[in-house]
């Protein structure tokens, strides 16, 4: 590229108002564009959190876990207990073999009628107070009711619930309950295990 020179008066006077007046500007443009460029061409040469290298020094991401789906929304028949229940930790003064029925329960009953039984607290003489949910049972249709009761050895027993229902729920090993449910006349039962605390 060729560059015209002025000499004399003329010459001095473009110089100050034209590109070179403005020479620090146009290097900081040219040094910025330059940069830009730079780092536009240039690979990444650090190692990214949870890249490994590969042959020919590239990086490759190591696979993210996909994130977890979402749980299924429960069948309109299967027994769903209140979200705010409160699960009570009992007190260090009730004895163990009371505090082992503290959490809640789930399982089926006649291996087809889901049930859930959710023992909110335990106090040191084996009162208890509960929630108890259940899917369709019979002509009964999906519900849950409130209720207490009192562990006597290894047995649960209910008073009767609002619904007409009177539950037992005998421990039979740690972590599994024998729940029998008698409603109308008939008798339900089968074994539930803990499902959370």
């Amino acid at each position: 590229m060729r560059i015209p020179v002025l000499s004399g008066t003329l010459a001095r006077g473009r110089v100050r108002s034209g590109l070179l007046a403005r020479s620090s500007s146009l290097l900081l443009t040219l040094g910025l564009v330059a940069t830009l460029a730079a780092c536009q061409s240039t690979p990444d040469t650090q190692p990214v959190a949870g890249s490994q290298p590969v042959a020919g020094s590239q990086l490759v991401a190591d696979p993210q876990p996909a994130p977890a789906a979402a749980p299924a929304p429960a069948l309109s028949n299967s027994a769903v207990l209140d979200q705010g229940i409160a699960v009570v930790p009992p007190a260090k003064g009730v004895p163990a073999r009371y505090a082992a029925f503290s959490g809640i329960w789930a399982g089926q009953l006649n291996g087809m009628y889901d049930g859930k039984l959710a023992v909110l607290t335990v106090s040191s003489g084996g009162q208890v107070t509960v929630s108890y949910a259940w899917g369709d049972l019979a002509d009964n249709k999906p519900g849950v009711a409130d209720g207490s009761g009192r562990i006597s050895g290894n047995t649960l027993k209910l008073g009767r619930l609002p619904n007409g229902a009177d539950i037992t729920a005998t421990m039979v090993s740690q972590g599994t309950l024998r729940v029998t449910y008698s409603l109308a006349g008939q008798t339900y039962s089968g074994s539930f295990t803990r499902a959370g605390q």
